[in-house]
C-alpha cells in the first residue's frame, strides 16, 4: 500500500523532456578568445578606416579602433548570447579600453626614458660629478646628485617614518574626543598641501632665522609631503587588524601598549611598509622645494648640514635647462637613473610585504 503511495507521488513530479532540459541548461555562448578576436578586428578597422580617410593622427587610429571594438562586442554579443549579457560584456569592455587609455602613455614615457637614457647611462655617468664640466661637454655624470637624493630621502624618511606610524596608533587605537578630530583635520590639509607651499614655508623658516641653503632643508620640506602619507597608508593598514586579535590579548591581561606592540603592529607590518616606501616614492621626485631651499651644486657635497646639494630631480631640470645635446642626454640617463630607483623601492616594498604578510596556512 505504502509502495504504490510512494509510486504514484513521484508520477505526480512534472517531468521535464531531455530536449527541453537541454536547450534551458546550456545556451549559445562566444569562446574565452572573443574578446581578443574582436579587439583585432577593431583594431584593422580603425585602421584601414584612418589610412582610406587621410588620417595620420596615432591617436584617431586609436580612439577610432577603441568605439568599434565597443560596438563590435555589444552588437556580436547581442546577436549571440543575449542583451544582458551583451551589457555585462559592454562594461567590462569600457574598464579594458581604460585600461588601456591609461597605460598607453605611461609605457610610451617609460619606453622613451628607457631608449634614450641608456644611450648615456654607464659606470662612468653613476661614478662622475659635474664638477669642471661645460654643458655642452660630453662628459660628466650624476653621481653628486645621487648622493644628495640618496641624503635628503633617507631624513625625510627618519623623521616622517616614527612620526607618521605613532600618529596612526593614536588616531587608530586611542584617538576619541577633540584632539583626535583636530590631528585628522590637519593630516587632512597636509595631504593637499603642493610641494611648492612645503617648500616656501621651510623658505621662510631659513629667512627668519638666516639658515643657509643645504640637503637638510630641502629633507624638512620632503619631510612635510611625507608624513601624511604615511599617517594615511599606516592608520588603513591598522584598521584592517582584525578586532579579534586585540580582545584576544587584552583578555589574556596583556596591557593595551604591549597589545599593539607585539600583536597589532606585526600583523600590519606588510602594509605598513608598502606605505612608508610608497611614500618615499613619492618624495624622491619632487622638484620645486629641492629648487628652492637645496640651491644645487655642481660638486660632491656628501654633508647634508652646510653648503649646497644637488639631487637627482634637480640635476634633470638644470640639464634640461642647459639646451645642448649632451645635457638632454645626461638628462635622459639621471631620469632613467630616478625611474630605476622608484622602481626598486616598489620592488623591495613589495618583497617586504610578501614577507611579512602573515600566513594564512592556505
Amino acid at each position: 500500500m505504502s509502495h504504490a503511495t510512494t509510486t504514484d507521488v513521484q508520477d505526480k513530479r512534472p517531468r521535464t523532456s531531455p530536449d527541453h532540459r537541454k536547450g534551458s541548461l546550456s545556451s549559445r555562448s562566444l569562446p574565452r578568445w572573443a574578446p581578443l578576436g574582436f579587439a583585432a578586428v577593431a583594431i584593422a578597422l580603425g585602421v584601414g578606416i584612418s589610412v582610406a580617410a587621410g588620417w595620420h593622427s596615432r591617436v584617431q587610429w586609436g580612439l577610432i579602433s577603441a568605439l568599434l571594438f565597443l560596438a563590435i562586442s555589444y552588437v556580436v554579443t547581442t546577436v549571440v548570447e543575449n542583451q544582458r549579457q551583451a551589457k555585462d560584456r559592454l562594461a567590462t569592455s569600457i574598464v579594458w579600453v581604460c585600461f588601456v587609455v591609461a597605460v598607453v602613455p605611461l609605457a610610451s614615457l617609460l619606453w622613451t626614458t628607457i631608449s634614450r637614457g641608456s644611450e648615456r647611462l654607464d659606470g662612468y655617468f653613476l661614478t662622475h660629478s659635474m664638477a669642471g664640466v661645460l654643458g655642452s661637454e660630453d662628459s660628466g655624470g650624476v653621481y653628486h646628485a645621487l648622493i644628495g637624493t640618496l641624503e635628503q630621502v633617507g631624513i625625510a624618511t627618519l623623521i616622517s617614518a616614527p612620526l607618521g606610524l605613532l600618529t596612526a596608533v593614536y588616531l587608530v587605537e586611542y584617538g576619541k574626543g577633540a584632539l583626535a578630530r583636530s590631528v585628522t583635520f590637519f593630516v587632512d590639509v597636509m595631504t593637499g598641501i603642493p610641494s611648492i607651499v612645503a617648500g616656501l614655508f621651510i623658505l621662510s623658516i631659513m629667512l627668519i632665522a638666516s639658515i643657509e641653503p643645504s640637503g637638510l632643508m630641502g629633507a624638512l620640506a620632503l619631510t612635510i609631503l611625507m608624513i601624511p602619507v604615511v599617517v594615511r597608508s599606516t592608520e588603513e593598514m591598522l584598521k584592517l587588524v582584525p578586532n579579534e586579535l586585540r580582545e584576544a590579548s587584552l583578555a589574556l591581561g596583556i596591557p593595551k601598549w604591549r597589545t599593539i606592540l607585539k600583536v597589532v603592529l606585526p600583523t600590519a607590518i606588510g602594509g605598513i611598509t608598502t606605505g612608508v616606501m610608497l611614500a618615499i616614492a613619492r618624495i624622491a621626485g619632487e622638484t620645486a622645494p629641492i629648487i628652492l631651499l637645496v640651491f644645487g651644486s655642481q660638486l660632491i657635497n656628501t654633508n647634508p648640514f652646510e653648503g649646497a646639494q644637488s639631487s637627482l630631480p634637480f640635476y634633470i631640470y638644470e640639464q634640461y635647462k642647459v639646451g645642448e645635446a649632451a645635457s638632454y642626454d645626461r638628462a635622459w640617463a639621471a631620469a632613467l637613473v630616478l625611474i630605476a630607483f622608484v622602481m626598486i623601492l616598489n620592488l623591495a616594498a613589495r618583497g617586504i610585504a610578501r614577507w611579512k604578510a602573515p600566513k594564512t596556512g592556505r
